[in-house]
């Protein structure tokens, strides 16, 4: 069994190591990650592979991508390759040289945000001082022309969500999104996910890929693995039954039918047509198949 559908967009996630220690983080990351066991050789593999598959997008992504020690020679890689590239970040650490390879390598940012108040900023992601390099480092970049786009998530009741949009409007960022806390990682408090928690999109034309080397339908559907790019070929994966049946049920448990195509949205942690898509794409627009819904027998609600 296989599926001819193209691969368009892949998120590279090179560490679960991060400086920040948000309660909602659906990746389980923080100071206690690491960056895994894929090596630089087996991630430009990987980024040989998505060229060869005709995928056009990546985004670097963690943990926090800019502590990842090889970043900069992994950005030039896939530009070399032909990709188009973006990094999502905290943006609380970016090294003078970074911003020379963000540059030259046309790469666009994205960033999470959370308050125009920096001790409500502060204590979403338990980093004292985070808003200051943040809001800072969102305002280099704008200056050096760099695009940027922002996404406000919601984490508490009485947030300052409104407030924190006008600020970043205010500094120059073009493109500000939002979105609320999904359970998943530390944001389920313990509770097992389930494909009920996902949007019902996934692997319809995305896939990423983990410090381990884990391929998942979508970054927050980690629990669902569908090979490893250190044992299979990223392309036998994709075209995997596996995937396939992972793909169909998935939508079947959200009642939908199998999707022809999506254009799938690059901004965590939207995942489908329930939230914003990057400028790029500008919308998502999922067209159904002819086909009825599957059965979903994985991490069905009992």
């Amino acid at each position: 069994m296989g599926d001819s559908r193209l691969l368009k967009f892949t998120w590279l996630e090179v560490t679960g190591f991060c400086n920040e220690s948000c309660d909602h983080c659906y990746a389980d990351s923080g100071p206690k990650g690491t960056h895994g066991t894929m090596t630089v050789p087996d991630w430009t593999h990987v980024i040989d592979q998505l060229a060869e598959m005709g995928t056009a997008d990546v985004q670097f992504i963690g943990g926090e991508p800019t502590l990842y020690p090889h970043l900069a020679d992994l950005i030039t890689y896939a530009h070399r390759a032909g990709l188009s590239i973006e990094v999502f970040s905290n943006m609380t650490y970016i090294r003078n040289g970074l911003w020379e390879v963000f540059k030259e390598c046309n790469v666009r940012l994205a960033t999470s945000y959370y308050s125009d108040s920096a001790a409500e900023h502060d204590g979403v992601t338990q980093l004292r001082g985070s808003h200051r390099k943040t809001r800072s480092n969102i305002q280099k970049a704008v200056d050096l022309g760099i695009p940027i786009r922002g996404g406000i998530v919601a984490v508490n009741a009485d947030q300052r969500v409104g407030a924190a949009v006008t600020d970043l409007q205010n500094i120059g960022v073009g493109h500000v999104g939002g979105d609320r806390t999904r359970a998943f990682g530390r944001a389920g408090k313990g509770a097992d996910p389930t494909v009920n928690d996902l949007c019902g999109h996934c692997a319809l034309g995305q896939v990423a890929i983990g410090p381990e080397g884990n391929v998942w339908p979508c970054v927050l559907g980690r629990f669902i693995t569908l090979g490893n790019v250190r044992e299979t070929p990223l392309a036998d994966i994709w075209n995997s039954t596996r995937t396939v049946e992972a793909r169909a049920e998935i939508a079947a448990a959200h009642g939908l039918k199998p999707a022809e195509r999506c254009t799938p949205p690059q901004f965590l942690p939207s995942c489908g047509p329930c939230g914003p898509c990057v400028p790029t794409v500008g919308h998502c627009d999922p067209k159904e198949a002819d086909i009825p819904p599957a059965t979903a027998t994985i991490g069905a609600s009992a």
